[in-house]
């Protein structure tokens, strides 16, 4: 290989690192760390006490259309059903692009639901942030509600084990309509 073409293989190489290094570090945070959870195998506990309304950590991975992420979002769906592992990691981000956060470098993919959760999902432009609900104990595990719709709520139980928990993955504001469709009950009190 001629020299030209050698150094310019070396420069991309070093540009490819130093960009794969940047996500990489975009997806840390010295406020919290993965260890092993109770509710879904994996999560993501604070290191240190965090105040309320704190930004922890950036919610990354790959900007795809939303073609692409209805595709990715059935398959991940299909491959946790087969294997028992997390889902989906799919932000929705805007009418055209969503992030998919399955990439080993996005540390907030592990963060779990919870019907009670200490953390919310910020969007700021095209990134997603999880900012503390509230004051956060060091060594307690971050928890952010997934807001997945009632209408495939068979498809993700809940494992929160809080006091609260409606034993399915919904947003809070559609538990009355999880209410409803467990007990087989309309608002209006009548048998559906």
């Amino acid at each position: 290989m001629p020299k030209a073409e050698e150094k310019t293989k070396k420069m991309t190489e070093r540009e490819l690192h130093k960009k794969l290094l940047a996500l990489w570090n975009r997806g840390q945070s010295e406020l919290c760390e993965i260890r092993g959870s109770g509710i879904h195998g994996r999560g993501v506990y604070a290191t240190q006490d965090i105040p309320n309304e704190t930004k922890i950590i950036e919610y990354v991975g790959e900007l795809i259309e939303k073609e692409e992420s209805d595709k990715r979002g059935v398959d991940q769906h299909a491959h946790s059903v087969k294997t028992g592992d997390a889902a989906v990691y799919i932000f929705n981000l805007t009418k055209k692009f969503d992030i998919d956060g399955n990439v080993p470098w996005n540390t907030a993919r592990l963060i779990n639901h919870s019907c009670e959760p200490n953390c919310e999902a910020w969007q700021t432009g095209k990134k997603i942030f999880i900012h503390s609900l509230r004051d956060i104990k060091g060594g307690e595990e971050l928890t952010f509600d997934y807001g997945f719709d009632v209408e495939c709520f068979e498809d993700h139980p809940c494992k929160c084990g809080t006091d609260s928990c409606v034993g399915y993955i919904v947003s809070r504001e559609q538990w009355d309509t999880l209410e409803e469709k467990l007990t087989g009950e309309t608002s209006s009190g009548k048998a559906s």
